[in-house]
């Protein structure tokens, strides 16, 4: 039986999302996040050295990073009949394959740096400190995240939906391991992404995501995929 060691508002989202689509059992194993750092709590470690999720165990095995999940995944159980699930991972030399390879390294590799930037950048004026260090610290991180953090995340979201604008999905017409592994940081960077109205296409993909029955599934098993920003 394979277990899915799911933090709250965290990537592991996204392998519920797989798991449901193809229709595998699984026990869910729900972490919350510390209510002050919002950082994984300690009995992660217990799982897998790093203490970070999303985990999963499946026998002897026990597998961590959301892009090894996904291929594990669909490699060991992605031999399905749904027509729009047969191409999770598409044929090696083809032009989706080069797509697929792509996009799941650039969620994590690329676009999730700015994103987790954008978040720690955000937070830190919020932190305890003495008030005539306060000025100063929301001074230093407007300044990083105007001069760096969303002048990268703008043309990310323009490289992406430059992309979709001919894509249904990110490596073409069919659904892919991908998908998955981007559901996440479309999320954040329409969340995180300033006035995203120049960005339909982007909107319209998130909005064929949340349509899924697969992934409303996954959402009322693990709750929302992110926090919400304070007003």
């Amino acid at each position: 039986m394979i277990t899915v060691h799911h933090l709250e508002t965290s990537r592991s989202q996204r392998i519920l999302w797989l798991l449901e689509e193809l229709g595998l059992p699984y026990e869910l194993q729900v972490y919350a996040r510390d209510p002050v750092t919002r950082l994984a709590p300690a009995a992660l470690k217990k799982i897998h050295p790093l203490g970070k999720s999303p985990v999963i165990t499946d026998g002897e095995q026990v597998i961590a990073e959301s892009g090894a999940i996904i291929e594990y995944l669909v490699e060991t159980y992605g031999q399905v009949s749904a027509t729009d699930l047969q191409h999770l991972n598409p044929d090696r030399g083809s032009p989706a394959h080069f797509q697929n390879r792509f996009w799941m390294h650039y969620a994590e590799g690329s676009l999730m740096n700015w994103l987790v930037m954008k978040l720690v950048f955000g937070a830190i004026p919020t932190r305890p400190m003495p008030f005539f260090v306060k000025p100063i610290a929301r001074a230093i991180c407007n300044n990083v995240q105007t001069q760096l953090i969303d002048p990268n995340l703008k043309t990310a979201l323009i490289f992406m939906e430059d992309h979709l604008r001919q894509n249904t999905w990110f490596t073409g017409e069919h659904l892919a391991m991908a998908d998955f592994q981007m559901s996440f940081a479309v999320e954040a960077a329409l969340l995180r992404g300033g006035d995203t109205t120049a960005y339909p296409h982007v909107q319209a993909y998130k909005e064929r995501i949340n349509a899924r029955p697969a992934y409303q599934r996954a959402i009322a098993k693990g709750g929302p995929v992110l926090m919400k920003p304070a007003a």
